[in-house]
């Protein structure tokens, strides 16, 4: 318990988190700093393109393998599958609107690397060995769920606004469903995020080498910035969280509980190793608050993003940290015996 302890305490004192914290900070005491649009756009392409670049480099370099090709499988199921169970819960139990139960969904959906790279240290202390390829499941687990997200948010929102097809299949797509599926799939966050993947799949180590300066060496940086901009606009959207903020500070808790079981579940029936299921546990548990944010920003610009970032980095993250890997360990070693 001790060991959780530090860690929760090491992770939530880290740059990363204070930075959060101090734009949290500075709105609640009403500050005039402010980060222009026009950065936080150019912010948001930048943590997508990095995070997918890498990705794409990880995953040629672990190799193909049968079980990798199941685990990935099985991690994009997940991610496609995780956002609809948010997404139903929030619209239909919380009330909450399509366009922000999807953009909260698309984190859901998502996945956190702190939360992955905490357990990964977790599983070091105890000595646990886990299958290599995670690191590259969790960069294939990065992008379903927030495509996921942002179509049902689109789907659902047009058909509010007056679908042809009343929500209802009528044997053909609807024009809106059509144009929502297409800004959806072919937007500036799913393009950038699955065409980096790509790009440095690729180009592979040699790729890596030249960009090396441009997306690993920048990258806490800018994405302090980042995390300092997301502090700032839920600290003045705080109002707006509050207003649901007791089922939503259930639901925080309750959903990663939700994924992490289906998570542990699976890698133990597809065959992973108790530490390989037990990432799998914390990848379907965590909640996206970097590539999320980013792409939700930009797919979704009339979301509240006060509501996910919030919930994401407020309740689940520490939520996760303290609590969550613990007991997503101790499930993944008893249905592992």
């Amino acid at each position: 318990m001790h060991d959780f302890l530090s860690t929760a305490v090491g992770t939530l004192l880290s740059p990363l988190i204070l930075f959060f914290v101090l734009g949290f900070a500075a709105a609640l005491v009403r500050s005039d700093l402010e980060v222009p649009k026009d950065v936080t756009a150019a912010l948001s392409l930048y943590l997508m393109l990095a995070i997918g670049f890498k990705g794409g480099e990880e995953l040629v370099r672990e190799g193909l393998s049968a079980l990798l090709l199941i685990t990935a499988g099985a991690g994009l199921v997940l991610g496609l599958i995780l956002p609809v169970i948010a997404f139903v819960i929030l619209t239909r139990l919380g009330r909450i609107d399509p366009v922000n139960a999807g953009a909260i969904a698309s984190h859901y959906g998502s996945i956190s690397v702190v939360t992955f790279v905490t357990a990964q240290g977790m599983l070091a202390r105890l000595g646990l060995s886990h299958e290599g390829f995670m690191t590259a499941v969790m960069a294939l687990m990065e992008s379903p769920g927030v495509i996921s997200g942002i179509l049902l948010a689109r789907l659902f929102s047009s058909r509010r606004t007056g679908d042809p097809a009343g929500g209802r299949w009528s044997g053909a797509v609807p024009p809106r469903t059509r144009a929502a599926l297409r800004e959806t799939l072919f937007g500036a966050a799913p393009t950038v995020l699955l065409g980096s993947l790509v790009i440095g799949a690729v180009t592979g180590e040699k790729g890596m080498s030249m960009m090396k300066p441009f997306i690993i060496e920048p990258f806490q940086g800018v994405l302090c910035l980042f995390l300092l901009d997301m502090g700032l606009t839920a600290g003045r959207r705080l109002g707006d969280f509050l207003q649901v903020g007791r089922f939503l500070g259930l639901f925080g808790i309750v959903v990663p509980l939700l994924g992490g079981g289906l998570g542990a579940l699976t890698g133990t029936l597809i065959g992973l190793s108790v530490g390989g299921a037990t990432l799998l546990a914390v990848l379907a548990a965590s909640a996206s608050y970097i590539a999320a944010p980013a792409a939700v920003r930009l797919a979704l610009p009339q979301a509240n993003p006060g509501l996910a970032i919030t919930l994401s980095l407020g309740i689940t993250f520490p939520f996760n940290i303290v609590f969550g890997i613990p007991l997503y360990h101790a499930l993944a070693s008893w249905l592992g015996r």
